[in-house]
């Protein structure tokens, strides 16, 4: 049995999305049937309709999502209908290298779904990191259902399932921000905020926020940033080293993916600093940069990776914060809007115009 429910859809590279219905299955061994409560619009889903990921057109659009489990399938333990989870496309096999020694954020085999999602002529989907919650409901690996507290707001618990995990997770896990240090965050979207948010939370001193756009620097402060750049108008490097004591960063975190801001991380960092790059270039960008020449008298260079978290253990944690008040993430939402209103919002976000756009039922 099949069950037809409204989506948004790519069907081809740059082409508009459109709201279609689409057929979900039930829920087979190790699935779960979600009904999607919210679901953020993310630049990854820009990337996939504009063919920036892949060219397995169509794809059903939407990944960063909360909602209530509807169904299980056999097998299933983990989480039960009735359960508020917030969707992640981190579920972890538990059996790869990465798992083996202990580390499983860095797991190479994560679960999706064994069955398609289709349109109503039976042309599979292919869901957006292997989620696809731009849609009344979705199916999924049930490891990519993470219970939490359902007291948080749905609209704001989905932003934790991407965008505002990888900025979280950078300065936390990947960048080891600790009490006292200086971080610097190159580029203040949600990304950048989420990890100007985390340094504050892990207590960093100093937090300096570099963008091209002033109206994103004033949201930063918002997150906690203590000092802002304007790069389109002052050398960032300069102002960094002279807002560090001459010495560079602590910690510096580039979350927009261009080799000039590459650089400018590069040489931002204290000597004995950490980069950590989250933001993700695009295949025809080539950097050139005397790496060893940079890091061979000390510092660390990380990639990070969905923010390196464990869905399991980092998205109960974080909303248990937010619901005492110690991690404002709500700020994050900039406006509600329907499915119909996807294609426009993915218009404003490329203006800079919000720093998220929510998909709400």
């Amino acid at each position: 049995m099949t069950i037809s429910v409204q989506g948004v859809v790519a069907r081809g590279k740059g082409e508009p999305v459109e709201v279609t219905t689409i057929l979900v299955p039930e829920p087979g061994p190790g699935e779960a049937l979600v009904d999607v409560q919210a679901c953020g619009v993310c630049h990854t889903d820009y990337h996939y309709q504009q063919g920036g990921i892949g060219d397995d057109f169509p794809y059903l659009l939407g990944h960063e999502a909360a909602g209530v489990v509807e169904a299980v399938g056999p097998g299933v333990t983990d989480v039960a209908p009735g359960d508020f989870v917030i969707l992640n496309w981190r579920a972890v096999c538990g059996r790869c290298r990465a798992c083996a020694k202990g580390k499983p954020w860095y797991c190479f085999n994560t679960h999706n779904a064994t069955q398609k999602m289709t349109l109503e002529d039976g042309t599979p989907l292919s869901p957006a990191l292997g989620i696809g919650a731009f849609a009344d409901k979705t199916l999924v690996a049930s490891g990519q259902c993470t219970k939490v507290d359902p007291a948080i707001s749905p609209a704001t618990a989905g932003l934790l399932g991407c965008g505002v995990m990888a900025g979280i997770g950078a300065a936390i896990n990947t960048g080891g921000v600790t009490r006292g240090d200086s971080v610097a965050v190159l580029g203040c979207g949600g990304v950048g905020d989420g990890a100007i948010l985390g340094a504050r939370l892990a207590g960093a001193r100093t937090i300096i926020a570099v963008d091209v756009d002033d109206r994103k620097l004033d949201w930063a402060k918002g997150f906690g940033a203590t000092d802002v750049i304007n790069s389109r108008h002052a050398d960032p490097v300069a102002g960094i080293r002279e807002l560090t004591g001459g010495n560079g960063a602590d910690v510096v975190i580039e979350a927009i993916g261009r080799p000039e801001t590459y650089e400018v991380a590069f040489y931002a960092r204290d000597l004995a600093g950490t980069v950590v790059l989250v933001g993700v270039p695009t295949p025809d960008m080539k950097l050139e940069l005397p790496l060893l020449d940079i890091f061979g008298r000390g510092g660390a260079l990380k990639s990070s990776w969905y923010g390196d978290c464990l869905p399991s253990r980092d998205f109960p944690m974080l909303v248990d914060l937010h619901l005492a008040g110690r991690l404002p993430l709500d700020k994050f939402v900039s406006e509600t809007i329907g499915l119909g209103d996807v294609e426009e919002a993915f218009a404003r976000m490329g203006r800079g115009e919000v720093l998220r756009s929510v998909v709400t039922w």
